[in-house]
């Protein structure tokens, strides 16, 4: 089947996902009737090392080639969600600290949401990356009880994502930053070696859960500490930023060096659940980012490991579902969209 074949024209009035990302945007079309209008990636160049005039006007042609792949009218469109990488405000507000993808001082302080809204001419929405994922996993998972239901959901990448959903709506807390699961310290006894070091998170925190359970976390502080372990272990010949980004590959071999940190991420997301267990008490838990990208037996006794090291009461364990991020590389873009949808039906 071809790409053509597989997109569908809407049957009512609609509103549009984008996820903005490093290299490129991704591009999605959501009805009012909840049915999505493209079911594979639609990606196009995001632009955003090139400033925010260029990358704005980037996320306005995503725009328009989806409305045209899928054959969508323009005044169809009730609104857009747009979610990005952080920090940012609630509002869309790119952090003055700026971030792995807006380092530029251009980005800083940028109001990207408002900026997309002017020059489509339509309302937009915006949510993190990590919020949006959360939300399209939490309403893929529950379907119609989408909105009586509640999840946490741990986003592992280069950073430690998060989003925390409650009655199908993202907790975008104050100032927008609930949710930033990698930043929550964690208790680490049993997680860490005796002799291993504190891991040290480049927010300046140290034993949060991003200080271990991210690429960064593997690169900054877990593989140097293990290949001391595993000296003539075939990754101790290469640069520490390769060999972090290697590891996956080993872990789907049963690799024991590759094993071990990943058991120690896995074992810090459960040290994270327990706390939200407390919190929330929520239905599902739910995991994504790069790691469960890997070969299904690897991700599966990811996915168990986690769930052996969440300490939940019996009730709760009876209750409460674990599970993997569906359609991962479309999750961002189609909860951008689910959340444009809820705003326009919440009006």
């Amino acid at each position: 089947m071809d790409q053509a074949e597989k997109v569908r024209t809407p049957a009512s009035w609609v509103v549009v996902g984008l996820d903005n990302g490093g290299t490129c945007n991704n591009a999605t079309v959501l009805d009012a009737t909840g049915r999505f209008l493209v079911d594979h990636l639609v990606e196009t160049p995001s632009l955003v090392t090139e400033g925010p005039e260029s990358a704005v006007e980037a996320l306005a042609e995503a725009f328009d080639n989806i409305l045209a792949l899928t054959s969508t009218p323009l005044t169809l469109v009730r609104a857009v969600g747009l979610d990005t990488p952080g920090p940012a405000s609630a509002t869309g507000v790119i952090s003055s600290k700026g971030s792995t993808n807006f380092s530029q001082d251009a980005w800083h302080g940028f109001d990207i949401r408002g900026a997309l809204e002017r020059r489509i001419g339509l309302p937009v929405h915006y949510e993190n990356d990590a919020n949006a994922a959360a939300l399209y996993a939490h309403h893929r998972h529950f379907g119609d009880a989408a909105m009586s239901t509640s999840s946490i959901s741990a986003i592992v990448g280069t950073g430690m994502g998060g989003g925390v959903v409650v009655t199908g709506r993202v907790v975008s807390g104050a100032a927008g930053m609930a949710g930033e699961l990698g930043h929550v310290q964690i208790p680490l006894h049993d997680v860490l070696e005796p002799d291993q070091p504190l891991p040290m998170c480049n927010c300046g925190f140290g034993g949060d859960v991003e200080s271990v359970a991210s690429l960064t976390g593997i690169k900054n502080n877990l593989l140097p500490y293990w290949l001391k372990r595993f000296p003539d272990h075939p990754l101790a010949a290469e640069p520490i930023a390769r060999a972090a980004k290697l590891l996956r590959g080993y872990g789907e071999k049963e690799d024991p060096l590759a094993l071990a940190v990943f058991g120690q991420q896995a074992k810090a997301i459960g040290r994270l659940f327990t706390i939200a267990a407390n919190f929330t008490d929520p239905d599902a838990y739910f995991l994504g980012g790069g790691v469960v990208e890997a070969e299904p037996t690897f991700r599966q006794w990811f996915l168990d490991t986690v769930k052996e090291n969440t300490d939940l009461r019996r009730e709760q364990r009876e209750v409460a579902t674990f599970a993997l991020v569906a359609d991962l590389d479309m999750a961002g873009a189609r909860g951008a969209a689910v959340a444009a949808l809820e705003e326009v039906q919440a009006r």
